[in-house]
């Protein structure tokens, strides 16, 4: 009766048609075509000490490689969601992945920082389009009992795909070079699109009215604005300015009265507070919103979204730090990091494949908070044992415990969030919760980074208090250190050695600023934790 009475609501019959061997065939290119996407966005961690001493990163380079992908694929997720519904989902999957292509050459034969940030945002609009179409289509070809068995497939190669990322990277970037991490995108993406064209059906959604382009462009102020004040605050500075800026021909002096960054944030407030009252004011039109606000009555929906916001802030916030402290701080090579992120990825692999299992005896939104709180307890674990003076060993379990909660979570949350959202409505739904795991991603990164530059600030100093350097040498080391994010570290320890006093008290000031972005990550994932808890009373309600 639950599911006769769901399906309606989801403007559906309530006998539920059994997917036919396409559908599932098509299923699996769609997984395929969105885990290349999620891939791409850790397969880069590892590989960024390698890339920061090739193209001389600074750090805020470094968090912008990440961020800037992430940042324009949740700018133009909810238009691309729209899209997707008005043009063919299929259609804006082989066109997304066309570009997603050549933006992957073109970071692949980078040789600046702006070349490989511009080729970085070329791949984030070949995403765009990509996420929507996939999530959506899916959404469209499985209802009922298929649907929670298609999701538990789709979860767990996304899981695996994000978790096995740091593996694939540094395997690449050890064995051939940082630059196959693009390279490899190539290959795939052209078997993706043959199988597309061939297996996936043609789907699409809602059309009405014209296109919101004021939407777009508030919602991509808003969030824009947002990620460029927590990457830049700690470099230029958060109310008063300790370095200058520029920008679009105008220059931010540190003799200026204030810093970029509050005017930053109040351009990010005012746009999203603008954003909110035109998609209501064209909902009460009819006029086609770009978001349509009312899905957020839907309680499922609105703690999901809150719920994947706040956990792909912690997810995105570890896969920053740890690769940088393993390489740069405790100076294992880029395979060796590699490797031990592969807990990650075992334990996604594990519990991607067991979670519909699972699910059958604690519901969907019951196995997305067992899994969380498996997250949660491995990164504070993480963050327990961030000891250089430890074996490496002891990061492995706590890893394999995050990873098999990310395999429950991510299976089970993203068809949580979708449950209750009208068939016709699935790709605003999905893009939004797409963007929301984006918008999320983006500020992880920004956080951590941020934690790092905060962190490094205050214990590099205390670390090095007993070192017998003259002070202006010393601030030049402090300073070197937060701007490099530590790769400087790489060719002290070749010029002095492993064990020299001066190598030893960076490294050990670097774990600590670590420790605090790791706090940092635990932190979300708490309030994601929360977040899980309240998806699931909304659940029980819905039912």
């Amino acid at each position: 009766m639950q599911d006769a009475q769901r399906a309606q609501s989801s403007g559906e019959t309530g006998v539920v048609q059994a997917p036919s061997k396409r559908d599932w065939g098509a299923l699996a290119v769609l997984a395929a075509s969105l885990g290349v996407i999620v891939l791409d966005g850790t397969i880069v961690g590892v590989a960024l000490p390698k890339i920061i001493g090739d193209l001389n990163l600074t750090l805020a380079d470094a968090q912008w490689v990440n961020s800037l992908y992430a940042v324009i694929v949740g700018a133009l997720l909810l238009a691309s969601g729209s899209a997707s519904d008005r043009l063919g989902r299929r259609r804006l999957l082989v066109i997304g992945m066309i570009i997603f292509m050549a933006g992957s050459a073109v970071a692949g034969v980078a040789g600046s920082a702006a070349a490989l940030l511009s080729g970085r945002a070329v791949q984030a609009v070949g995403a765009a389009g990509i996420m929507p179409a996939t999530l959506s289509t899916v959404n469209a070809l499985f209802r009922g009992k298929y649907r929670a068995a298609a999701f538990g497939i789709w979860g767990a190669v996304i899981s695996g795909a994000a978790a096995i990322g740091p593996l694939l990277g540094g395997v690449l970037t050890e064995w051939v070079s940082w630059r196959w991490i693009f390279y490899v995108n190539l290959p795939l993406g052209a078997l993706l699109v043959l199988f597309a064209l061939k297996v996936v059906p043609q789907t699409r959604g809602e059309a009405g009215g014209k296109f919101d382009v004021q939407g777009f462009v508030l919602s991509s102020l808003a969030l824009g604005s947002l990620v460029f004040s927590i990457i830049e605050g700690p470099h230029v500075g958060w109310w008063k300015p300790t370095s200058e800026f520029s920008f679009l021909g105008l220059t931010w002096t540190q003799a200026s009265a204030i810093s970029v960054v509050p005017i930053s944030l109040a351009i990010a407030l005012v746009a999203l507070a603008l954003f909110i009252w035109w998609e209501l004011h064209l909902a009460k039109r009819a006029n086609g919103p770009l978001l349509d606000l009312s899905m957020f009555t839907i309680g499922t929906f609105s703690w999901g979204n809150l719920t994947a916001t706040t956990v792909a802030i912690g997810e995105f916030a570890l896969l920053f730090v740890l690769p940088l402290y393993l390489i740069n701080a405790y100076g294992t090579s880029v395979i060796d990091a590699g490797l031990i992120l592969a807990a990650m990825a075992l334990g996604a692999f594990i519990s991607g494949g067991l979670a519909r299992h699972i699910a059958a005896r604690l519901g969907p939104a019951g196995t997305v908070i067992l899994g969380l709180g498996l997250e949660l307890a491995g990164v504070a674990a993480l963050a327990y044992f961030m000891d250089p003076a430890k074996s490496l060993a002891y990061l492995v379990a706590p890893l394999l415990a995050y990873g098999l909660g990310l395999g429950l979570a991510s299976a089970q949350l993203t068809g949580t969030i979708l449950r209750d959202v009208p068939v016709t409505k699935s790709g605003q739904g999905s893009a939004t919760q797409s963007t929301v795991r984006q918008v999320g991603s983006a500020l992880g990164t920004a956080f951590s980074g941020g934690a790092l530059a905060v962190g490094l600030g205050s214990s590099l100093p205390d670390a090095l208090f007993s070192v017998n350097l003259p002070a202006a040498k010393l601030d030049d080391l402090i300073a070197a250190t937060k701007a490099s994010a530590g790769s400087n570290l790489l060719q002290l320890r070749e010029q002095m050695g492993a064990d020299s006093e001066l190598v030893s008290h960076l490294v050990g000031g670097f774990a600590q600023a670590t420790r605090s972005s790791l706090w940092v990550s635990a932190t979300f994932l708490g309030v994601g934790l929360l977040g899980s808890i309240m998806v699931w009373l909304a659940a029980r309600k819905s039912d």
